[in-house]
């Protein structure tokens, strides 16, 4: 373990990395177990580049984000690119990069080293949102894009996320070319040391890219009807510069900002996690909006792919209510169907509404009634946004894709466009959101969801829980009967294999249960459906049913 740990520092260009790894080797040498723990848990294994690309905590180590596993990473995309190239023509790359820890720094390391591989290399001009780096490998017509990000994570971690151009058409990978990857990024780790990898200048995108993106996302919207009172915060990430351009380039008055979340900051100051979702992340977003009245609140996640929504609820202490993933995800695509309805006329309806397997059996009830097609995906936009015919997609996770002509991906500055153009037709005509809401529980029944998320240290609690599951399959949850039970894990329904659970009950409601793929956490998601008696009725009966499985399933996988 000693030798492997000297021969990574010496190829280790970080000094802060270097300085942590050899405290460790010393410690170590001396008969620390404690130190030698730590590196048993940094070089036994190794960060697995996958379908998410890479995600961990900045550390030194094989099994942790630092610039030599960066490196290898860099060099090994490189070597694909290269290898799967059409005969005659160079490969070429588009990256960008947010404001986390390093990510500048990873960015400009893979620039360098996928230049002197013979890859056609441009870095984004400055740190920007994921959205346009997603945008950018189709806007250039790039052979593949990487955007340094860990999105929502803690603040001491960062990840790298590729993107594919040509006729994958810039959405994020999937297998196989993920394993073609990762064995590249395996040859190189074992071949070459870091110091020694060519390194070339490469090119910096003029800020013509960001304008396109800007122009792109801007003319989604048309010029508001009515203003709304907003606050938005970009939780200390990237999304405020390009979201306030898209705004005032589409007409729209500029939201009272949450100040102390404005700036990128790496360090995250005011929340514990700089994820929209939780608890506590939005507190400073709702004392602003008491101050102002506002009518609304939006939320940008740090790399500004993911958008948050809350209305005013008297009902909440706060004042205001964060609407669930669902929520947000049914009305914009129920939006979505009625501007597609609209804009075919007379003509047959055509396209495709789309969202991951865990999200809520609501957007197929809207395809349903507008005689849309619907496609349920594996979870992670990589699936959803390759549906065929896509007008409009989603997840449960505070993503969602209202433009697929321009961006493969999810994208919270575009969907953040198209919910204020829908809120300010809504104030035009005397509604709020709220009541929107509750146009859809009258037009397609009441939806409610909940979820479940238990963080863990041991990744192997999840897999016990998921076997157990499997072995012993429960007959009620709650005081509900169990109807079925599908098992992803070998494929079903012509998705590819996943470790996920679907348990259908007798009363039409539906509970997912699958590990995370980007953290260290088993997530499970229930979803519950009246459309018997008046609004209210339905909403409480969802809700009671609700309430009967959180408590169910919480007993089962205690």
């Amino acid at each position: 373990m000693l030798e492997t740990a000297r021969a990574w520092l010496r190829q280790d260009p970080d000094a802060e990395t270097q300085a942590q790894l050899r405290g460790l080797i010393n410690g170590a040498s001396d008969g620390n177990a404690q130190a030698l723990a730590s590196l048993h848990d940094r070089f036994d294994t190794r960060l697995e580049f996958g379908t998410a690309g890479l995600r961990g905590e900045i550390s030194a180590g094989s099994n942790r984000m630092n610039r030599v596993l960066v490196s290898q990473a860099a060099a090994g995309l490189a070597a694909y690119l290269l290898e799967h190239a059409a005969s005659g023509t160079a490969p070429s790359v588009v990256i960008g990069y947010d404001g986390r820890k390093n990510s500048q720094v990873f960015a400009t390391d893979t620039a360098a080293i996928m230049s002197g591989a013979g890859v056609r290399t441009v870095l984004l001009p400055r740190l920007l949102p994921t959205p346009v780096l997603a945008f950018a490998v189709r806007h250039l017509d790039a052979s593949a894009g990487v955007m340094v990000t860990a999105s929502h994570n803690p603040p001491n971690d960062n990840g790298y996320k590729v993107y594919l151009g040509g006729e994958n058409e810039g959405a994020q990978i999937v297998s196989p070319d993920d394993k073609f990857i990762a064995a590249a990024i395996l040859a190189v780790a074992a071949d070459k040391l870091v110091p020694e990898l060519p390194r070339a200048a490469y090119e910096t995108a003029e800020e013509d890219v960001v304008r396109a993106y800007v122009d792109a996302t801007a003319s989604l919207a048309h010029p508001p009807r009515a203003q709304v009172n907003t606050v938005y915060t970009a939780l200390h990430g990237v999304g405020w510069d390009t979201t306030r351009r898209v705004l005032e380039q589409a007409g729209f008055d500029l939201p009272t900002l949450v100040d102390a979340q404005i700036a990128p900051d790496a360090a995250f100051p005011t929340v514990s996690f700089p994820n929209p979702e939780e608890p506590g992340a939005m507190d400073l977003s709702y004392e602003i909006a008491r101050e102002v009245s506002a009518e609304l609140i939006i939320a940008n996640d740090p790399d500004a792919d993911r958008l948050a929504v809350a209305i005013p609820d008297a009902a909440e202490e706060s004042g205001y209510r964060r609407l669930s993933g669902n929520e947000v995800g049914m009305i914009l695509g129920w939006r979505a169907a009625t501007q597609a309805a609209r804009a075919a006329g007379d003509e047959p309806l055509t396209g495709t509404l789309a969202c991951s397997i865990v999200s809520s059996p609501a957007l197929r009830a809207v395809a349903d009634a507008y005689g849309l097609d619907f496609a349920d995906t594996l979870t992670g936009f990589k699936w959803v946004s390759r549906a065929p015919g896509l007008i409009f997609g989603y997840e449960e996770a505070l993503g969602y894709l209202v433009n697929p002509g321009t961006v493969r991906d999810k994208d919270g500055i575009s969907a953040a466009v198209a919910l204020l153009s829908l809120v300010s037709d809504l104030k035009a005509e005397g509604l709020t959101l709220g009541d929107y809401l509750d146009q859809f529980s009258e037009k397609f029944g009441h939806f409610a969801s909940g979820q479940i998320s238990i963080r863990v240290s041991d990744l192997s609690t999840i897999a016990l829980v998921m076997t157990r599951l499997r072995q012993t399959p429960p007959e009620l949850i709650g005081r509900i009967r169990v109807d079925q039970i599908d098992d992803f894990r070998w494929g079903l329904g012509g998705l590819p294999p996943s470790d996920v659970l679907r348990i259908r009950l007798t009363d039409g409601s539906r509970v997912m249960v699958r590990p995370s793929g980007t953290e260290p956490k088993l997530k499970v998601y229930i979803d519950t459906h009246s459309s018997a008696g008046t609004i209210e009725e339905r909403k409480v009966a969802a809700t009671a049913a609700l309430a009967e499985l959180d408590e169910g399933m919480r007993a089962l996988i205690a």
